[in-house]
């Protein structure tokens, strides 16, 4: 073995895992490198948790009856409940965990003995994303290995190669041909005998050796991130399985290393590992980047982001359409397969989502593929700062957690309003933490030396001095400010996120630092914070509404535009020198909320809740001055709403519209209930739902789009085709006079009168009684025509 001491050098963590090689931990990390991929192999690091120090004795000797070796050290460290802890070193993984079982049966509690000796390990170095590392080298032909391996962090920005993935398959799953593509690369390995066709199809006599050509491909190509749509639950589900079937493994991984395929504990979905490559799913990269769609189908994202879709011709039945083309016109069905597959590549360069994901994994430690994660950041960051403090951190809470307040809302006054201002607060929970000093540590010293701590709520009291997540936060919010000032949105989008996710962290009984002071300490501050400035308003203007972190001030008919921007701007100066005032009066703090003012609406509407003469919450609409002229904004209200139709979303726009513009919008309403009556509106009727459960799981109540996706599937099976809505998934349908109906398999009369009771005339009640009028005044003067 030839081993070269090496210099120093950055990489970017792609894949990492611990694991028992001869009876020894060993560390295995993935990075991308400018000079290649590189193999990380750490040898020297041993399993660790704590106890109290208490229980060291008793605990040891339950160790010792069941033969396993340790070592235990007495650390100048301590519990939130103050108790002195020991540590306990094991020889390996396997020991750790037995261990770990066995205490906790024997009612000895253990701390922190649910981490991975991979995720301590970078965590302890403060390792995030990115890292510079030294070791002796030992070169392979695909990679670098280093062992006797140090790292550190790095600010190391990687260039990382991507390949998109997509496969067709019959419907029941046997492949046809696995897509891939790159900016610079295109492949369909498609299963038939070679003809005359796109250079970019390699022919492959079945799906055995379908299987060997895509091993050969990827380890060709040897790209750092896999991407596709629904990707790991879909195409690696079923790669992994035709393996299985075939009695092999697919070597996908750098080194020759198996994609390995697990299942989740908790819902239908699994997780693949492929070391050294990400495979990183589009949807969940989405969303995990805060995008909304109506649809998260990759036809439906494409059309909303690039204007094009699916190669298909066939929009209610492309299973028919593939298996036809499979059999008769193999060139269109790689064409098809490959257009997929450059449809994600376009989405993710479009959105940015992997710079969002790499500049993530930066701030957190999150790898890549890493869905959700706001408590693991939260923990990445926060832990190694706790131990350098002297304290182990708590154990998840044995109950799950109690609920803590929600933000606050004002009762709205309902109305049709002239010149709305909005102040916001910007940031207000993650400002709220920063000012009051909210921190879990800071709870426990601020408890322990009252004096001067700063009053929080349900008697949480915090230090002054000794805490960590204001610093955290402030330091991302520098960070956010730069990336503004950069037009860097990926970067800021991700510390946004980031810094609101806090506040709910501290709230869920899923985080080791859930303590139920902590998060009412900010909701119940931010209460205060809202009502008195709406109190301050007052004084001046009228408050028609506040929501979280937000106040609406009426300014009305007595101001002209730019008189009500000058109000706006002016009551933010106002009430932040109040609060900057109050703030070092009350509780000698620096002021870390800034109140901006943010929209002025010339034309407002707050609702009434349907049926009921209070004002909704959450629900309005208004309209905006632009430089491009008008623009209407609707918030809680149907029109973004998806799951109502696209006829109660026009209607919704076009009447609101002509109710701000002082327009009568009496004969546009009847010209749509005509319309709906004439069949002349039939594609704008379609309801899309989601189903949350299981199709079997509905028996008591049976929603409409359940009773749609039963029909669909009998039709499904009937006709020999796959089962589409059994584990959830969205249902698309019509209400007919027999009926919800789904749209592919529409056989009964629409229920006209259906969609003027529920999608016409709730709408438009919304805004009428504002101009003196409603539905069933306007339908009855219709009736008196006749």
């Amino acid at each position: 073995m030839n081993m070269q001491a090496s210099a120093s050098q950055h990489g970017f963590l792609l894949t990492q895992h611990a694991l028992d090689i001869g009876s020894k931990p060993v560390i295995v990390c993935w990075l991308a490198t400018a000079q290649g991929p590189v193999k990380l192999t750490i040898e020297d690091q041993q399993p660790v948790f704590f106890i109290a120090s208490g229980q060291l004795t008793q605990a040891l000797q339950v160790l010792r009856d069941e033969g396993i070796e340790c070592h235990s050290k007495s650390l100048d460290m301590q519990t939130f409940e103050l108790k002195n802890v020991s540590a306990l070193y094991f020889n390996n993984i396997s020991q750790y965990r037995s261990a770990s079982y066995l205490l906790k049966q024997a009612l000895i509690m253990t701390y922190e003995s649910d981490f991975r000796l991979d995720q301590r390990f970078l965590m302890e170095r403060f390792i995030c994303g990115s890292l510079e590392f030294t070791g002796q080298a030992i070169n392979h032909p695909e990679y670098t290995e280093y062992r006797q391996v140090k790292v550190r962090p790095s600010n190391y920005v990687p260039q990382l190669s991507v390949l998109s993935l997509d496969i067709e398959c019959s419907q029941k799953g046997v492949l046809y041909s696995v897509g891939l593509h790159a900016s610079d690369y295109q492949k369909v390995i498609m299963v038939g005998e070679p003809q005359q066709s796109h250079d970019y199809i390699e022919w492959v006599h079945d799906e055995a050796a379908l299987l060997d050509a895509l091993e050969v491909a990827i380890q060709t190509r040897d790209p750092d991130i896999i991407i596709g749509w629904n990707v790991i639950n879909f195409d690696f589900r079923l790669l992994i399985k035709r393996a299985q079937y075939h009695g092999r493994k697919l070597r996908l991984g750098r080194g020759q290393s198996f994609a390995h395929w697990r299942e989740s504990n908790t819902d239908n979905n699994g997780y693949v590992s492929i070391g050294g490559r990400v495979v990183v799913d589009g949807i969940d990269s989405l969303k995990s980047a805060t995008y909304h769609f109506a649809s998260f189908s990759l036809d439906f994202v494409a059309n909303a982001l690039l204007n094009r879709g699916k190669l298909v011709d066939n929009v209610h039945d492309r299973m028919a359409e593939i298996n036809h083309n499979f059999m008769h016109d193999k060139p269109a069905l790689a064409a098809y397969n490959l257009e997929d597959c450059a449809l994600v590549n376009d989405i993710f360069s479009h959105t940015n989502v992997l710079e969002f994901l790499i500049f993530r994994s930066q701030l957190t430690g999150l790898l890549l593929d890493r869905v959700g994660g706001s408590v693991a950041a939260f923990t990445n960051l926060y832990l190694p700062k706790l131990h350098r403090a002297g304290y182990i951190a708590p154990n998840l809470p044995p109950d799950g957690g109690l609920a803590s307040p929600g933000g606050y809302v004002m009762d709205s006054i309902p109305g049709l309003y002239n010149n709305v201002l909005v102040l916001d607060f910007k940031s207000l929970y993650p400002s709220i933490i920063r000012t009051f000093k909210i921190d879990p540590m800071g709870l426990i010293e601020g408890l322990n030396n009252p004096e001067q701590a700063i009053d929080g709520f349900k008697q949480a009291k915090f230090s002054r001095e000794k805490h960590f997540l204001p610093q955290i936060i402030t330091d991302l919010w520098q960070q956010r400010d730069q990336a503004k000032r950069d037009n860097d949105s990926p970067r800021s989008q991700a510390i946004k996120i980031i810094m609101s996710s806090f506040y709910g962290v501290l709230g869920s009984g899923g985080c080791r630092f859930y303590d139920t002071r902590l998060a009412s300490s900010i909701t119940m501050r931010g209460h205060q914070i809202i009502q008195q400035t709406a109190e301050w308003i007052e004084e001046k203007h009228q408050v028609i509404y506040g929501d979280t972190d937000s106040v609406f001030v009426l300014v009305g008919n007595k101001y002209d535009s730019q008189q009500a921007n000058q109000i706006g701007r002016e009551l933010a100066q106002d009430i932040n020198q109040r609060w900057r005032e109050k703030l070092r009066q009350d509780f000698d703090l620096d002021c870390q909320m800034e109140l901006e003012f943010e929209t002025l609406y010339q034309r407002f509407v707050m609702p009434t809740i349907r049926g009921s003469e209070l004002g909704s919450k959450k629900r309005y609409a208004g309209l905006l001055s632009t430089p491009t002229g008008s623009q209407l904004v609707f918030k809680g209200l149907e029109s973004v709403r998806s799951d109502w139709t696209e006829l109660s979303r026009d209607i919704q726009q076009a009447v609101y519209k002509q109710v701000f513009d002082k327009q009568d919008p009496k004969d546009y309403i009847l010209q749509i209930i005509d319309d709906v009556k004439q069949g002349k509106l039939d594609d704008k009727l379609v309801y899309t739902k989601r189903l949350r459960r299981e199709l079997s799981q509905y028996v008591k109540n049976v929603p409409p789009q359940v009773k749609a996706a039963r029909l669909a599937d009998e039709k499904n099976k009937a006709l020999g085709r796959p089962l589409q809505y059994q584990h959830k998934g969205s249902i698309s349908y019509i209400m007919t006079l027999n009926g919800p109906e789904p749209v592919d398999y529409l056989t009964s009369i629409i229920d006209y009168q259906h969609y003027i009771d529920k999608q016409i005339a709730p709408i438009v009640d919304g805004i009428l009684p504002f101009i003196g009028t409603s539905y069933a005044q306007i339908t009855d003067v219709q009736m008196g025509l006749f």
